[in-house]
């Protein structure tokens, strides 16, 4: 564990730090990292031994509190903010509510400008969807030898504008293994095969919860079905309640206060006196 101050002054620890990621770039052992959505699927995740957190922005502090020492970023949605100066603002105030680092896949001179500033930066490279129309929709990229070349020029342009991370989504696994020992950046594999640093997956994909898991995607467990009982056992419950009400069973006397009958009889007296 790593003893750290975060970006508002306040000690901290955290199992990562970026100079250790770095260093320990191009290591037979992946690290693993996931983006809970829930107090309750960080704390899971962190209990079970996952490496590195990505999560939304709002969801820094609340998460800290059940995840205090995963190494975790926060990303920003694309439309969130628009000029440099709005996306610098916006990774100082993330960093400090405590991540780690920030990730944008907006330009690199919105990287650079962060970069700059101290913050560490995770951009995004190969499938993009919110950049699909680019590419003729969602594919895999890299499949051939001038797309595997483009993304290593990305690579070196990342490196100059002071990037230190990259998620490499649906890109050849060997296009990946390949370029992956020709950059300093540390590569975070969704759907890229094992090649990269750390082997990103969705939480809901892990779990089991969506209901078309990606290619790329496993499900390593079966939550949907839990919640499918939820559902129907909170609808259940619910429709008990409206039967319960529509005939008259509930409130019941358990479920009512009661005045002591001489306070009743007392009170009916003191309202037939106002009438």
């Amino acid at each position: 564990m790593r003893n750290i101050y975060t970006f508002n002054g306040t000690p901290a620890q955290r199992n990562f730090t970026v100079a250790d990621l770095k260093a320990r770039k191009g290591a037979k052992d992946k690290l693993t990292m996931v983006n809970p959505s829930s107090p309750e699927e960080a704390a899971a995740a962190a209990e079970a031994g996952i490496d590195l957190f990505t999560l939304w922005d709002e969801q820094v502090e609340i998460v800290r509190k059940v995840a205090p020492t995963t190494f975790a970023g926060s990303g920003m949605a694309w439309e969130a903010h628009i000029t440099n100066d709005e996306i610098l603002r916006a990774g100082i105030k993330s960093m400090e509510r405590g991540a780690d680092f920030f990730y944008t896949n907006r330009s690199y001179e919105a990287i650079e400008l962060l970069s700059k500033n101290g913050i560490p930066v995770q951009s995004h490279m190969g499938l993009i969807p919110r950049l699909s129309t680019w590419v003729g929709g969602l594919r895999a990229i890299g499949k051939t030898a001038d797309e595997a070349m483009e993304l290593y020029r990305t690579f070196k342009r990342l490196e100059d504008v002071g990037c230190f991370a990259v998620e490499i989504e649906c890109v050849a696994e060997e296009a990946l293994l390949a370029l992956n020992h020709k950059t300093s950046i540390v590569t975070c594999s969704l759907g890229s095969g094992y090649a990269g640093d750390v082997i990103f997956l969705f939480a809901s994909d892990i779990c089991g919860e969506a209901l078309n898991n990606p290619k790329h995607a496993r499900a390593f467990g079966d939550v949907g079905r839990l919640h499918k009982q939820i559902y129907k056992e909170r609808t259940e419950a619910l429709g008990k309640f409206r039967e319960a009400v529509n005939d008259g069973t509930f409130p019941g006397p358990k479920e009512t206060v009661s005045m002591p009958k001489k306070e009743n009889d007392k009170l009916l007296e003191m309202l037939d006196k106002e009438a």
